[in-house]
C-alpha cells in the first residue's frame, strides 16, 4: 500500500509544525493588538453559496460533495443534482455568510481574524498544493478608507513581525481600472479580458501583453497603445500626487476614487518602515472586488505574499442589504517558506535507568520545567549511551540530565549540553 499522503496534500513533521506555530503565534498577536477577533466557519459550505460566480477561476478548481444517500451506482443527469456542498476555496465567502447569520451578536464595524485550511483542484506543482492555509483579516461595517489603510497597516506590521523585509505594498482601484480602459477606447464586453491580459505584464513584459490583446482579444492596436501610454504615465507616483495625476490621465475617473486612493496612499507614506507604490497594472482575480485592491511582494518570491481589497456588494447576497467590507489575506504557505527558523528552545531530556521509579523521573522533569522554563521529555535509558544522546540531538534535543537508581535527589542532577558537549560524548 502506497503511504504517501493523497496527491497535492502533505504531511508535515513536528519541526515545521512549531515553526508554523510560530508565525501563527506572532501574526496573531499583531492583529489582536488591532482589535480583529478569531472567528471558525467549517470546512463545507453549501454548493450554491460556492458557485455564486464571486470567486473568479477559483469556482473552476472547486472540491464538489456528493449527496448522502447516493449508491455506489451514481444515478444519471447532471452533476449540479447529484451535489449539495463543496470544500471552501477561500475563507472570505464563509465570512459573508457567517457575518450575516450573526450580525446583531457582532460589534460595529466588525474586525475579523481567519485562520484554517481551504482547498483547490489545483494541478500540483511546487508551491501549489491542494490544500493549503489562508490567514485573513477582514472589516465588515466600516465604509470609508479607514478600513484599506488599517488593514493594509496591520498586515505590513505583522509580516514584519515574524522578521520579512524588503516587502512591497502594490496599491490600485477596481473602479479606477474601468475608467482607465473605457478612456483608452477598450469596450465594455472586451474589459474583462483587457484585465486578465494586463495582469499578466510581470510574467511576459508589454510586448507579450500587447501581442495577446491584439490577437487573441482582438483590440486595435491603437487602443493598446493608448492603454500601454497612459498606464506608463502612472508608475512612481508619490502620494501628494496621485489625486492629480489621476484626474488628468483618466479624466472620466470620479474624483471620489481619486481622493480615496490619495488618502490610502497618504496613509501608508506615514509608515516610515514601509514601502509602497501605485501599480495601475495590479488587477487581481476575484470577481467580488468592487474598490480599492492591493497586495504585498517579497523579493523572495515569485508571487505576491499577500493580496485582498474592498467588497462591498458580497455580503449584501446573503444579507440582503449592503453591508460595506474590506479584507486582505496573507499567503501563509508562502511566508512560512521565507522566514528565518527560529534558533533552538532549550529541551531537555530526563534521561532515567530502568531501576528509577516513574513518579520519580516525572517529579524531576517537572522541576527542571518550574526551575528553567524549558521543554522537558522523560525519556526512558536505552542501548548504548553514546547512541541515545545522538538520537536525541538528532531529535532537537539540547541537553539532558541522568537519573539513576538509588540517586540522591534533593538537588536537580546537572544539565549536561548535546551540541558541543565533548564530555557528554
Amino acid at each position: 500500500m502506497d503511504n504517501s499522503p493523497a496527491r497535492g496534500t502533505r504531511d508535515l513533521l513536528p519541526d515545521a509544525v512549531a515553526t508554523r506555530d510560530r508565525v501563527l503565534g506572532l501574526i496573531q498577536e499583531i492583529y489582536r493588538r488591532f482589535g480583529y477577533q478569531r472567528i471558525e466557519t467549517p470546512a463545507l459550505e453549501r454548493i450554491e453559496r460556492l458557485t455564486g460566480g464571486q470567486g473568479g477561476e477559483n469556482e473552476k478548481l472547486l472540491f464538489r460533495v456528493l449527496r448522502r444517500g447516493l449508491d455506489e451506482q451514481l444515478p444519471a443527469g447532471p452533476l449540479a443534482d447529484l451535489v449539495d456542498l463543496g470544500l471552501r476555496y477561500d475563507l472570505t465567502v464563509p465570512l459573508t455568510r457567517f457575518y450575516s447569520q450573526y450580525r446583531a451578536e457582532l460589534p460595529q464595524p466588525f474586525r475579523s481574524f481567519q485562520f484554517g485550511p481551504v482547498w483547490r483542484a489545483e494541478r500540483p506543482q511546487k508551491g501549489r498544493y491542494r490544500q493549503f492555509y489562508q490567514c485573513d483579516i477582514d472589516l465588515l461595517g466600516e465604509p470609508s478608507v479607514l478600513a484599506e489603510a488599517e488593514l493594509i497597516e496591520a498586515t505590513t506590521a505583522a509580516l514584519a513581525a515574524v522578521g520579512l523585509t524588503g516587502t512591497t505594498v502594490r496599491l490600485s482601484d477596481r473602479r479606477f481600472l474601468a475608467a482607465l480602459a473605457g478612456a483608452a477606447g477598450v469596450p465594455a464586453e472586451a474589459r474583462a479580458g483587457f484585465f486578465v491580459t494586463v495582469d499578466k505584464l510581470d510574467k511576459i513584459g508589454w510586448e507579450g501583453v500587447s501581442a495577446e490583446l491584439v490577437a487573441a482579444r482582438g483590440l486595435p492596436v491603437e487602443v493598446v497603445a493608448s492603454a500601454r501610454d497612459k498606464i506608463g504615465s502612472l508608475t512612481d507616483l508619490p502620494a501628494d500626487k496621485v489625486a492629480d495625476v489621476l484626474a488628468e490621465v483618466v479624466p472620466t475617473l470620479p474624483e471620489e476614487v481619486a481622493q480615496d486612493l490619495a488618502t490610502t496612499a497618504r496613509s501608508l507614506a506615514e509608515l516610515p518602515e514601509v514601502r509602497w507604490s501605485f501599480d495601475p497594472t495590479l488587477v487581481r482575480g476575484m470577481g467580488y472586488y468592487t474598490g480599492q485592491i492591493f497586495e504585498i511582494s517579497h523579493p523572495g518570491s515569485a508571487g505576491s505574499i499577500a493580496g485582498g481589497g474592498r467588497y462591498d456588494e458580497l455580503v449584501g447576497r446573503s444579507l440582503g442589504t449592503e453591508v460595506p467590507a474590506c479584507g486582505f489575506s496573507i499567503g501563509f504557505e508562502r511566508i512560512v517558506d521565507l522566514v528565518t527558523p527560529a534558533p533552538p528552545a532549550e529541551q531537555l531530556a530526563v534521561l532515567f535507568e530502568a531501576g528509577v521509579p516513574v513518579p520519580t523521573a516525572l517529579a524531576v522533569a517537572r522541576r527542571l520545567r518550574a526551575e528553567r522554563g524549558a521543554v522537558v521529555s522523560t525519556v526512558r535509558r536505552s542501548g548504548k549511551f553514546p547512541a541515545q544522546l545522538a538520537r536525541l540531538e538528532g531529535w532537537g534535543f539540547t541537553g539532558f540530565v541522568s537519573v539513576k537508581a538509588e540517586q540522591d535527589l534533593t538537588e536537580l542532577p546537572d544539565v549536561r549540553q548535546l551540541r558541543g558537549d565533548q564530555e557528554a560524548q
